[in-house]
């Protein structure tokens, strides 16, 4: 196999949803906080740096805005986790970052620990209420009151590779995988026609086809240009188009789907694009058809339906994958991405074992049958609802899990262990590492780098511009040995902060 550089290094963002049952003045910021600051994890409580990112500057080349100033909401409440991950207060919700994994398999591991770290999070947060009230954190995309929170995920992507080849091949797959990473939704929001049920909880809310927003007007392609890393080598591709999943199954082929299209691109066999005479419509309109029967125009007048899009992919990515090898993980993708399609074209709800959207219809179609219910009965949006909730005990999910109606690619000390243990092989390892050992010395972070205060007059930068460099096997060695932070920064050459 040749060397790649697309989706060598990979990871999620989630929002999650909040309230508190039974506080009428609730306020989601003051809750967010609350979770954050209560979960009792090891970690290092620090100020996030923003002095070196760049959520303003656009990959065409359109102006550019500078960092924002660390405010109460995204800047105090802030936590480095010993597994390399961040977790957060933005804007009105709680946000988990992944550490940055070097694949699909080991990213949907870390997506799967955001949820116990938000659970236990919020278990702990809870002695803070009064008796009759209930913290309540859902892994979703939707309130149902007009508001959508974002399910982001990154990838490692070439500078050289022209933003344009990203638009014209990501654009129609994007438009089309929403039938792999939809997690279900009842009704319809913004605006859009009314709906019984629909696959994905995020169409209704994407107007443009390419552009900066990411909570207004949102695009299809995401176009900031903030890499975390070398911005002469490398981009890092933000994707917003795709909901927070909860199956095992769905989060890995939401990830190695893209990672391996995003291969095929950057080594240029992908050949030339189906391009959609109305991308933004043909969101929605996918969307709202869970029995995947509508097409969607093409520029030269034909149509085609999102399963016959990603058949067309997923053909292309094989004969790629002959060409120029594939891992074993690699392997594993193609194979259920091929299942999942054939599951999806025979009848969708069989594919309930791992979609959550046929999943999620499956359980609401059975509630219906079972008392009688019309899709506008307000037990249906509750049954939506708390198919999310990350509460093991609650979540309508996890007790399909239980059931054993849902696949599973790990077990729970799994996800646990990836809870409090970084990734091996990127510079997760090193952030995690040093806040397990050295948590106290560290006063600031950004993903690409952390300060240390050894004691010294200056504080002490650690920069950490390369994602695949920093893993177990060139720093573990090192921070063993190093009794103390002061140690470690001039073991490395440390420079003034």
């Amino acid at each position: 196999m040749t060397e790649r550089i697309a989706g060598a290094v990979l990871g999620t963002e989630t929002e999650f949803g909040i309230t508190i049952r039974n506080q009428p003045e609730f306020n989601p910021v003051l809750a967010s906080s609350l979770v954050i600051n209560s979960y009792a994890g090891s970690r290092a409580r620090i100020q996030w740096s923003y002095e070196e990112e760049s959520p303003g500057r656009d990959a065409r080349g359109f102006g550019y805005e500078p960092a924002p100033m660390a405010d109460f909401e995204s800047g105090l409440v802030n936590v480095v986790l010993t597994n390399g991950a961040r977790l957060y207060v933005d804007h009105a919700h709680p946000e988990y970052s992944t550490p940055e994994s070097t694949d699909p398999l080991e990213a949907a591991l870390h997506d799967k620990a955001g949820e116990i770290v938000l659970e236990r999070a919020a278990e702990a947060a809870g002695s803070a209420l009064a008796p009759e009230e209930r913290l309540l954190i859902h892994k979703n995309n939707s309130d149902g009151k007009g508001n959508s929170y974002g399910a982001h995920e990154n990838y490692l992507v070439a500078r050289s590779v022209p933003f344009g080849e990203l638009v014209r091949h990501l654009t129609p797959f994007f438009v089309s995988r929403q039938i792999v990473t939809g997690s279900g939704k009842v009704g319809s929001e913004n605006g859009r026609p009314d709906v019984d049920f629909q696959i994905t909880q995020r169409a209704d809310f994407f107007e443009e086809e390419v552009g900066l927003e990411t909570t207004l007007k949102r695009p299809i392609v995401n176009t900031r240009d903030e890499p975390h890393a070398d911005p002469t080598k490398y981009r890092r591709l933000h994707v917003i188009i795709g909901d927070a999943n909860l199956s095992e199954t769905q989060i890995f082929l939401k990830l190695a789907t893209t990672r391996l299209v995003l291969e095929a691109i950057e080594a240029g066999t992908l050949g030339d694009p189906v391009t959609l005479t109305d991308p933004v419509e043909s969101v929605w309109r996918v969307s709202h058809d869970p029995t995947l029967a509508t097409t969607i125009r093409r520029s030269d007048g034909s149509s085609i339906s999102a399963i016959e899009l990603q058949w067309h992919y997923l053909e292309t990515i094989a004969k790629h994958a002959e060409m120029e090898g594939v891992s074993d993980v690699d392997g594993r993708a193609l194979a259920e991405w091929e299942e999942t399609l054939e599951l999806l074209e025979s009848d969708p709800r069989s594919a309930a074992d791992r979609l959550d959207w046929a999943a999620k219809l499956d359980l609401l179609e059975q509630y219906r049958e079972r008392d009688g219910l019309t899709w506008t009965d307000p037990k249906l949006r509750l049954v939506d609802l708390q198919y999310h909730d990350v509460d093991r005990s609650k979540g309508l999910y996890h007790q399909l899990v239980g059931a054993g109606r849902m696949r599973r690619l790990f077990t729970d000390d799994e996800v646990a262990q990836a809870a409090i243990t970084p990734p091996d092989a990127t510079r997760a390892y090193f952030r995690g590492r040093c806040v397990e050992k050295f948590g106290s010395a560290i006063v600031a972070a950004n993903w690409d780098s952390l300060i240390f205060d050894v004691g010294e007059d200056a504080l002490k930068r650690v920069p950490m511009m390369e994602p695949r460099r920093g893993g177990r096997s060139m720093v573990g060695a090192l921070i063993d040995g190093s009794d103390t932070a002061a140690d470690l920064v001039h073991a490395l050459g440390g420079s003034d902060g």
